[in-house]
């Protein structure tokens, strides 16, 4: 798999992924279930067709003063951890799957870069943090004394520093790391994976259902039926120059299409 080392290759490492083409959702599905079976190749060209994918996700989190070559690389790695899980029966692709994976994994690492860097701005601060690591003295004298800040500013430093330290990969003796312990009420990945695939179903299913239609009536549907702010019937009968019923009419008409043309759609399960 192609790797990243610095900004200066970043720009080598978006040429590279040129030559991975997306991958058809049955040859993803056969290349899974190769690599299931043992051939890591298969299982590197399903994690190549997805780089570009990464890419685009860490361009969100581009602002938060971490080089966005590190947060590429920290997607990446949650894109590894996605196909590992991932279940080539379920009708999921492995980038819808791999979303929730690789935005925990960069947001995980933004927030913990951001608040070394965010903490460590002055000698003093980085004394600290260093002698909170070494002794985990949490009294702010004794901080005081051993980094050179004031005890006020000590005390409203041991609440970041106390957080950065007790990352969710850390456990204690004989107890499960803070991630493993962390309750989540939300749904899990692959139903996360499994609303967004519905939807892009749907939207691919409203599409073609426009595509049955006249042109009036596609302005119809999404002047009326799909618009947030829909025109008035007048405001759209003077458009297409017929009268307010006519319109009314012509809605009904469209309605009726779309409903028989969707009622034909079921998303996979």
């Amino acid at each position: 798999m192609a790797t990243l080392s610095n900004s200066h290759s970043l720009r080598l490492y978006r040429s590279s992924l040129s030559d991975f083409e997306p991958l058809k959702r049955e040859d993803e599905r056969d290349l899974t279930r190769l690599w299931r079976r043992g051939d890591k190749r298969a299982g590197e060209r399903i994690v190549e067709a997805c780089l570009p994918f990464v890419i685009a996700i860490s361009l969100e989190y581009r602002r938060w003063s971490v080089p966005l070559e590190d947060i590429i690389q920290q997607g990446n790695i949650g894109l590894l951890r996605a196909a590992e899980k991932f279940d080539p029966e379920r009708d999921v692709r492995l980038a819808t799957y791999a979303a929730y994976w690789i935005r925990a994994e960069i947001r995980e690492y933004v927030v913990r870069t951001y608040r070394v860097v965010r903490l460590g701005t002055t000698k003093s601060e980085r004394r600290a943090l260093r002698a909170y690591r070494t002794t985990r003295e949490t009294d702010p004298e004794k901080l005081s004394a051993m980094s050179g800040l004031s005890p006020e500013r000590v005390s409203l430093l041991l609440p970041v520093i106390a957080a950065r330290e007790a990352s969710l990969d850390m456990s204690a003796e004989g107890q499960s790391s803070v991630a493993d312990r962390l309750a989540s009420e939300g749904p899990s990945p692959e139903d996360l994976a499994g609303v967004e695939e519905q939807r892009a179903q749907a939207k691919t299913a409203v599409r073609s259902a426009l595509k049955t239609l006249s042109e009036r009536e596609r302005l119809i549907a999404r002047e009326r039926l799909m618009s947030e702010d829909p025109l008035t019937l007048q405001a759209l009968g003077d458009m297409l120059g017929v009268s307010k019923e006519r319109v009314r009419q012509l809605e009904e008409r469209t309605r009726s299409k779309l409903r028989g043309f969707l009622g034909t759609f079921a998303p996979a399960m």
